[in-house]
């Protein structure tokens, strides 16, 4: 017997997980200071937590294990998606029914873990996000790290064709069905948007949900600047490789079409009796060979594109 709506779940913890496997799990750096509350917290409202110590150089591991937390410890920090993608194949050893995955960082509230379950439990769902910026949330955010967060999120939402407020958040949850969807490449913070797109490929149903967010007990490790620039680095990158006819053949044939515009003006102008300029003619043979270049740099990543995802498939 399942839990079917949100009302039966919101009870009682205790009925909450009496029909209903939910296993939390945790990737953790350098999260000595958090780690603990975090795990004490979440232990209310999921049956098993799973900790990714992911080659802390601190306590992180042995405070998560005395607050009741089963932890796998990565031998060298290897980054999220990786410590992600061993938490949820030390999950699904579990059976459960949802995994939900939360930042170790003390931002996140566990209480809300009810919130994000319950879509799934109610099989409306597949994927629930817990946004920080619906119905005009976020206005406590600092500037600059709302700034960085709209550019990754109207990247995200480009490379993988979905409309999402909150790309980068960290709580989540997934019917347990969902996860052969998801093929953990990327093993830093790329993860979050990669996921994303994996979703969105399998036309998996993904739902917001608003949660609060706590900025007063940042705990994080992690420079803000730099995680959004490597971030906004990967997504490109998988832009490029996973629709290289739009990014690349499409600008070259462009940027051919713009050359050979501009050199039969040119041999218009010398039929007439005018003259050959160096510039102009070195600009309109660069155009045409940089188009010519890129059109086919974009056929030949479609054609591997291509050949890779046959591969998984066939797999």
């Amino acid at each position: 017997m399942r839990l079917k709506t949100e009302e039966m779940h919101l009870h009682s913890t205790n009925n909450f997980n009496q029909y209903n496997k939910i296993i939390a799990v945790l990737p953790a750096y350098n999260e000595e200071i958090s780690i603990g509350s975090v795990v004490l917290q979440s232990k209310k409202f999921v049956d098993q937590i799973i900790v990714i110590d992911d080659g802390s150089c601190d306590h992180t591991g042995e405070i998560a294990k005395i607050a009741g937390a089963e932890v796998i410890r990565h031998s060298r920090n290897m980054g999220k998606g990786a410590a992600l993608k061993t938490g949820f194949d030390a999950a699904l050893q579990n059976d459960p029914d949802i995994i939900v995955t939360m930042d170790t960082d003390g931002q996140h509230e566990p209480a809300e873990i009810p919130k994000l379950a319950a879509p799934i439990l109610a099989g409306e769902v597949d994927v629930v996000i817990g946004s920080r910026y619906m119905n005009g949330n976020g206005k406590n955010t600092p500037a600059y790290r709302r700034l960085g967060q709209t550019v990754l999120d109207k990247v995200t939402n480009l490379n993988s064709g979905i409309k999402i407020t909150d790309t980068q958040s960290g709580f989540r949850a997934f019917s347990v069905h969902t996860l052969p969807a998801f093929n953990f490449r990327q093993q830093g913070f790329g993860i979050e948007s990669e996921m994303l797109k994996d979703a969105a490929k399998a036309d998996l149903v993904i739902k917001e949900i608003e949660i609060g967010i706590r900025y007063d007990v940042d705990c994080s490790t992690e420079n803000p600047i730099s995680h959004g620039i490597s971030v906004l680095v990967k997504i490109l990158q998988d832009m490029e490789f996973n629709r290289p006819l739009y990014y690349f053949t499409v600008p070259g044939i462009v940027t051919i079409i713009v050359g050979l515009y501009l050199g039969l003006s040119f041999l218009r102008d010398f039929y007439i009796g005018g003259s050959l300029n160096f510039g102009p003619t070195l600009l309109m043979i660069m155009l045409i060979l940089i188009g010519t270049f890129m059109a086919f740099t974009g056929i030949i990543l479609h054609s591997i594109s291509r050949m890779i995802n046959n591969l998984q498939v066939s797999k």
